[in-house]
């Protein structure tokens, strides 16, 4: 159960923690449907254990064409509904992938990754696998130290020595999940890894992602809403069907 209160802490939690951040950001708790320029970009969903049983043939019916799953938060904790949720978004048709909590106060980015990717984390080449993820932003369980006690430079190479096992076990660099606000805050809008690593980037409630941290040219995951037609967080991919499977399978 204190598990379970992860999820509604990083979602809701957090929100109320640090209102005033999230509004510079342009980020509210607001759920709708896509703006009406991206009606034609895949659809796409992510979820955590706060969803446990999904449905996933309503998902697809209902749009769903992608899922991010979320597989573990620091070292200590595995999502108990990750192998059902990952196996039946793949099992339904769903190009699925799974992402990683950070807590970079709790242990090291590369500690971090291997528990990652040994618990749900790795990646194949095989279309229906998307890249693993690292979900980076507002501290769930300290509202004061929402950079985790790091200071920009570390906060950078924690992110790299993240990046750089992962990619090491297996071969992909990780999808960079976080909000343009949290991105300058705690790592002063490093642009060291927009060449190497794809954007996923948070912004609710809004006509569009807006701008964009860390000089990425271009989003390639945009979660635009909490709550929706989907199980769990609204996201879309930037291109075409046929992109997505290509991005799933590494380019």
């Amino acid at each position: 159960m204190a598990r379970e209160r992860t999820h509604f802490r990083r979602r809701a939690g957090v929100l109320a923690a640090a209102t005033a951040a999230l509004a510079l950001a342009g980020t509210t708790t607001a759920s709708a449907g896509p703006p009406r320029w991206a009606a034609g970009l895949p659809r796409g969903h992510d979820v955590s254990s706060h969803q446990k049983q999904v449905d996933w043939p309503s998902a697809q019916d209902h749009g769903a064409r992608f899922v991010y799953v979320k597989a573990t938060e620091s070292t200590d904790y595995r999502n108990p509904y990750f192998d059902d949720q990952y196996d039946g978004a793949r099992e339904t048709g769903l190009i699925r992938g799974a992402y990683h909590f950070a807590l970079p106060d709790r242990s090291s980015g590369t500690q971090q990754a291997r528990f990652f990717v040994r618990n749900g984390g790795d990646w194949r080449a095989d279309g229906w696998t998307l890249p693993p993820a690292l979900d980076i932003e507002y501290n769930p369980y300290n509202a004061n130290h929402q950079c985790y006690g790091l200071s920009k430079r570390r906060m950078v190479d924690w992110i790299w020595s993240f990046s750089d096992e992962v990619e090491q076990e297996t071969g992909r660099r990780p999808v960079i999940y976080t909000t343009a606000h949290w991105w300058r805050l705690c790592t002063g809008d490093s642009h060291a890894f927009a060449s190497r690593h794809a954007l996923w980037i948070a912004r609710h409630g809004s006509e569009g992602p807006g701008s964009l941290p860390g000089g990425w040219p271009y989003w390639t995951f945009w979660q635009y809403g909490t709550g929706g037609g989907l199980p769990g967080d609204q996201n879309l991919f930037n291109g075409s069907a046929g992109s997505l499977r290509a991005f799933a399978r590494g380019w």
